[in-house]
This record gives C-alpha cells, sequence and structure tokens, in this order.
C-alpha cells in the first residue's frame, strides 16, 4: 500500500464502534494484563504495549487505545511504578563522554562485590558513615587527614607503629592508665 492509499481513520466512526485513545486510571495492575478505568468510567482489561519495562500500579494514569475487542496501554502519563530492566548474562554500559547516574531520592549498588577502578576519584558529601566488619587499607605514599577533631575509640587493643613518631600539641597531653611503659 503506497501513501496516496492510505485512508485517514473516520475517529466520529471508530468512536460509535467502541474505539476509545486517552487517558485511564490503573486500578489493579495484576500482570500481563491490568485493569484500568476509561474517562467515561468504564472498566477495561488492557495489555501492556509499551516501548519500556514498566511495573504500573494502581492510581496512576496511562495512555490506552482500543476498541471493543481490545485495549492496550500505550504510555504512561503519570505514574509511580518501577521501571525494571532485567538483562540475562553480562551488560557493559559505555560513554564516549561523561557517563551520569542521577536520582532525586537515592542511589543503591547491591552485589556480592564491587569493584572500583579510576585514575582519580572523588567524593563529595556532606556525610559520610562507613560500617566494615573488616578494614585493610594500604597507601604508597601519604595518608593526610585534616580535621576539625578526631576521636578513635577502639574495643580492644591498639597498636601503632612507625620508624619515628611526633606528638605535637600546643596545650597539654594526657596518658591515663594504669600503667605506663616507657623506652
Amino acid at each position: 500500500m503506497n501513501a496516496a492509499q492510505i485512508l485517514p481513520i473516520d475517529v466520529q466512526n471508530e468512536r460509535s464502534a467502541g474505539f476509545s485513545l486517552g487517558p485511564a486510571e490503573v486500578v489493579t495492575a495484576t500482570l500481563p494484563r491490568i485493569s484500568v478505568k476509561l474517562a467515561g468510567g468504564r472498566l477495561v482489561s488492557a495489555e501492556l504495549a509499551l516501548a519500556f519495562p514498566y511495573l504500573p500500579v494502581p492510581g496512576d494514569v496511562a495512555l490506552v487505545i482500543g476498541d471493543g475487542a481490545a485495549h492496550y496501554v500505550i504510555g504512561v502519563l503519570r505514574g509511580s511504578g518501577r521501571t525494571v530492566v532485567d538483562l540475562p548474562g553480562d551488560v557493559d554500559i559505555r560513554a564516549q563522554g561523561k557517563l551520569r547516574l542521577m536520582s532525586d531520592e537515592s542511589v543503591a549498588i547491591e552485589a556480592p562485590s564491587v569493584s572500583v577502578q579510576a585514575g582519580r576519584l572523588s567524593l563529595l558529601a556532606g556525610d559520610v558513615a562507613q560500617r566494615f566488619r573488616s578494614l585493610r587499607q594500604r597507601v604508597v605514599e601519604l595518608v593526610s587527614l585534616h580535621a576539625g577533631e578526631t576521636r578513635t575509640v577502639v574495643e580492644g587493643s591498639a597498636h601503632a607503629q612507625s620508624k619515628s613518631a611526633t606528638i605535637l600539641t600546643q596545650e597539654k597531653v594526657s596518658i591515663n592508665g594504669r600503667e605506663v611503659h616507657l623506652g
């Protein structure tokens, strides 16, 4: 069929035959089909026909097209459901330029193992909380800490070893223990 043979849809005649196109509220979302309430209040069952893997929830507003026999969700106008991309096997995401991950709420990474390799790693945060069962760090050159205050609490024993050490204070130094061994 060429372009000259394509006839426009007579929307008025289609509407009288049960054709509908417009927003519909998701009432129940039990996949693979969902129930939606059309603009006129009629409840129909609709099949998802989206180009992305969206999981609708009740209250979402979908764009639905259909006739008396079948209805299809072809868009999401207002949604609060989830978009889940579940891919088998390994997945690589590459960008020739910058790759940005952004969220209005949070970003979570879950895996049995996470590896980060970078020539330079910059972290900027208002607050940082870390919790480890065990932590080992090896720095080849310099560790530098500049802090307003520092506090270290060790529940077991603590050991510090170096070739030489210097403690400089402008005010007092306190050493409190049952025994103090020097030398």
